[in-house]
């Protein structure tokens, strides 16, 4: 029984199914506004309540540790990514880059209340015993431990991995021959709802690939959108804002910016747009198989009389993913050394597709950034919750309420009747669920957020934010997220005492949480190429180097040789 004030809170205990989407950009669900097909995470909001001011990481495992333990990334042992971390913050507290056992996490809660705990896709937040899903609270788990991998078979982002580590309970797991990674995840946890006992409510966490790099798609889905791009990324930015007002997640003649980074589209040369909207066209293509997936797993719910009692909660782990492996000399060598990077096989079984920074733009439109920044395009993504069969649930409502990641576990937790940890500082959101939208926190409390240098301070409707490059220039500005969400005005001149104070508040929270400061000259994306050549490339290249330094000097030792005969 449910002993706390859960909107409309009934007898029996609810299951719950968290699906969590990668690299989503703000507007790439139809029901906040875009043009790829989504009708199954549409119906869920139809059901439900859209948050249209949430908040997450700028990149995957901070988000996911947070989404696991509602406390920050920097408690939860994830102030870095093994990918993006500088080797001089390596294992310092609150950077271990795995889920921290100071922290409790969700499943661990929940099974101590009764629930079934399950998981299934990317988990990334470990990879020994004690640090996999099965060690962290979790009955049965088919998880893999890195960023992502192939989507199409058992191979890794071979960018960045030597192989893919998926594992299922703790021990080392094969793939099916007919395996594509959105169907296979939610095959494993229908299996595991089936097979479990059938008494007690259960949770689901259900973690899809897409739309992690490398973007693969069924040729059906890719074909979908055949053409669908070829006006470019300026234009379906324009259209995803005007997407977003209509469908109420963002405020009417909102003005938004061109980055930087966003080229002319016209002047691209036509075989450059050709790649980019064709990898569009894989982008939208992955985004709608998994959406089938997640219809599949609803409508099996369905049949087994377990869908109007199960609250659900979709989110993106971050915006859209900016990165383009083509774009610098070694990591495109090292793509067309291991993938069929030819442009009519984008999408496809061996490729490794990227839409890159100007599509980027457009999927978190009409937002500034992207994934790794700390602008709003990087950290708001869609996120709903819906309880089927809760009459007090609004259906259909948007809340514009500022809400975070840190925020779900303890909503999930009051639903369950669970109390939730006395290290949570996130808040839950029950109270919004009613068709209010007003947020959780008072005017006056301040939640901070820090990851690879890029920073931010909330504070009511304001947000103090500060991105190094190549995100931004260093310093910090001051924007008003609701009447501006995508970022136009700085209004630290105009309001100079009030950024005063909140450059003070996030200092303040910053040593609170033991945020190091970056190496001078810190940039994420060159980090991540410098940690892949020392942890992957060089270990390949040694063997190779040893062999040719002996050729070398047999070759040498040779003309010395014969050199000394003449």
């Amino acid at each position: 029984m449910l002993t706390t004030a859960a909107p409309g809170a009934s007898q029996q205990r609810p299951n719950i199914v968290v699906l969590v989407a990668d690299d989503w950009g703000f507007t790439d669900v139809g029901a906040f506004g875009g043009e790829i097909a989504t009708p199954n995470i549409d119906a869920l909001a139809a059901a439900g309540v859209r948050f249209s001011n949430f908040h997450v990481a700028g990149s995957c495992a901070p988000t996911r540790a947070m989404l696991q333990t509602g406390v920050s990334s920097h408690r939860a042992g994830l102030g870095n990514m093994p990918e993006t971390i500088p080797p001089a913050h390596r294992g310092k507290p609150g950077y271990e880059t795995v889920l921290s056992n100071r922290v409790a996490t969700l499943a661990e809660r929940l099974r101590a209340a009764g629930y079934r705990t399950y998981l299934t896709g990317k988990w990334h937040l470990g990879h020994t015993p004690d640090t996999l899903p099965t060690g962290r609270g979790y009955d049965r788990a088919f998880a893999l431990s890195q960023s992502g991998a192939d989507n199409f078979e058992n191979k890794p982002n071979l960018l960045l991995y030597g192989k893919a580590d998926w594992t299922e309970d703790g021990k080392p797991a094969q793939l099916p021959r007919d395996f594509y990674s959105s169907r296979f995840i939610v095959d494993r946890m229908i299996a595991y709802l089936d097979g479990g006992d059938r008494a007690k409510p259960f949770f689901a966490s259900v973690n899809f690939l897409a739309n992690h790099i490398p973007l693969q798609a069924p040729d059906a889905d890719i074909a979908r959108y055949r053409g669908r791009y070829d006006a470019g990324w300026t234009a379906l930015r324009a259209a995803r804002r005007d997407g977003a007002i209509a469908r109420g997640v963002m405020p009417a003649g909102m003005a938004m910016v061109t980055m930087a980074s966003t080229p002319d589209w016209a002047g691209q040369f036509p075989a450059e747009q050709a790649q980019r909207r064709g990898a569009m066209e894989a982008y939208a293509g992955m985004a709608t198989a998994m959406d089938r997936e997640v219809g599949r797993l609803v409508a099996h719910l369905k049949a087994t009389d377990r869908y109007d009692n199960s609250v659900f909660v979709f989110l993106s782990d971050n915006g859209a993913e900016a990165t383009d492996p083509m774009a610098s000399p070694v990591p495109r060598a090292n793509a067309i050394f291991n993938y069929d990077q030819r442009t009519m096989q984008q999408g496809r079984p061996g490729s490794l597709t990227a839409i890159g920074a100007g599509f980027a733009s457009a999927a978190s439109a009409p937002l500034r950034g992207y994934k790794f920044t700390a602008s709003e395009g990087g950290l708001r993504v869609p996120m709903i919750i819906a309880w089927p069969g809760n009459p007090a649930i609004a259906r259909g409502a948007v809340a514009g309420g500022f809400a975070h990641v840190v925020d779900v576990a303890p909503t999930l937790l009051q639903f369950a009747g669970a109390a939730p940890a006395a290290a949570m500082t996130g808040h839950s959101l029950a109270p919004m669920l009613g068709g209010g939208s007003m947020g959780v926190r008072g005017a006056d409390e301040a939640l901070g957020y820090e990851l690879s240098g890029n920073a931010v301070l909330w504070k009511g409707n304001l947000k103090l934010v500060k991105n190094l490059p190549p995100y931004g220039d260093g310093h910090w500005h001051l924007f008003d997220i609701i009447a501006d969400p995508g970022e136009t005005n700085d209004l630290a001149s105009a309001r100079p005492a009030t950024f005063k104070a909140m450059k003070a508040d996030y200092r303040n929270w910053a040593a609170a949480e033991k945020v190091l400061p970056m190496p001078a000259g810190y940039s994420a994306p060159q980090q991540i190429m410098d940690n892949a050549m020392d942890d992957l490339l060089w270990p390949r290249l040694r063997p190779v180097l040893g062999w040719a330094a002996a050729l070398l000097g047999l070759v040498a030792g040779a003309l010395l040789w014969r050199r000394a005969r003449r």
